[in-house]
């Protein structure tokens, strides 16, 4: 039986090249993987467009969200042929929360102080904000990138609530960021402890698969191998 299909899953203020540094290791450890792209246009667009790419998959998916992405594959997450999440420093939204509620006993990340909206209503992150709070630990020249490909974000995206949490029947692995500027790392562990997730931490800021792309392509390979192996018992039982 082959490993499911893992379909990555972008935050806000990004795209699909955020996954640049995991794609190619997956790849070579005979996976399946699809980047999805997200409008982030609304929480509802975003998990349509996660749920068009797992029909497409057509078997078994492992969905991988980062950061507001986490809210995507929350609800994403629910439909039959998804049988793992991956969350990387991730929101994990529990049914009628929304985004932008998480977190409010801690105090604010450093990094919300720099977005700036536009007349319609979307969100984008300054260079300052990135360089300093999003992608503090990346080199100059990655960190210009991440600014050059950030996709803005509409800000009913954090205000909408969740409709599903996949995460309380699915098997759940966590990336934790300590170092993250976007994401209060507590809130993170709190995610991962409600989840009861395998957890890694990493010293990372709030990207740490561009940071650490070794480690996280290692935890979402194992976590993709672990599902088949799962997948093999069952089938063998029966």
């Amino acid at each position: 039986m082959s490993s499911p299909h893992i379909l990555l899953v972008h935050g806000a203020w990004s795209d699909g090249s955020a996954w640049r540094k995991i794609i190619p290791t997956l790849l070579g450890r005979g996976h399946r993987v699809t980047a999805v792209q997200l409008p982030l246009t609304s929480l509802a667009d975003d998990v349509a467009a996660t749920q068009r790419a797992v029909d497409l998959a057509g078997g078994p998916v492992l969905l991988v969200g980062h950061s507001y992405g986490g809210a995507v594959i929350s609800n994403a997450g629910s439909a039959p042929s998804v049988i793992g999440l991956v969350y990387v420093a991730a929101f994990a939204p529990d049914v009628g929360e929304a985004v932008g509620e998480l977190g409010k006993d801690f105090p604010p990340p450093p990094g919300l102080a720099e977005l700036r909206a536009d007349a319609d209503g979307f969100l984008t992150m300054t260079a300052a904000g990135i360089a300093e709070n999003f992608a503090q630990d990346l080199p100059q020249a990655e960190v210009g990138m991440l600014h050059a490909v950030q996709t803005p974000t509409h800000a009913s995206a954090f205000s909408a609530k969740s409709s599903r949490a996949a995460w309380k029947t699915r098997p759940c692995w966590y990336v934790v960021a300590s170092e993250d500027r976007m994401i209060q790392p507590r809130l993170q562990r709190r995610f991962a402890e409600a989840m009861s997730a395998s957890t890694l931490t990493l010293p990372a800021s709030h990207v740490p698969m561009l940071s650490h792309p070794g480690e996280v392509s290692e935890f979402i390979d194992r976590a993709a191998r672990q599902l088949r192996d799962r997948q093999e018992e069952k089938s063998a039982a029966h």
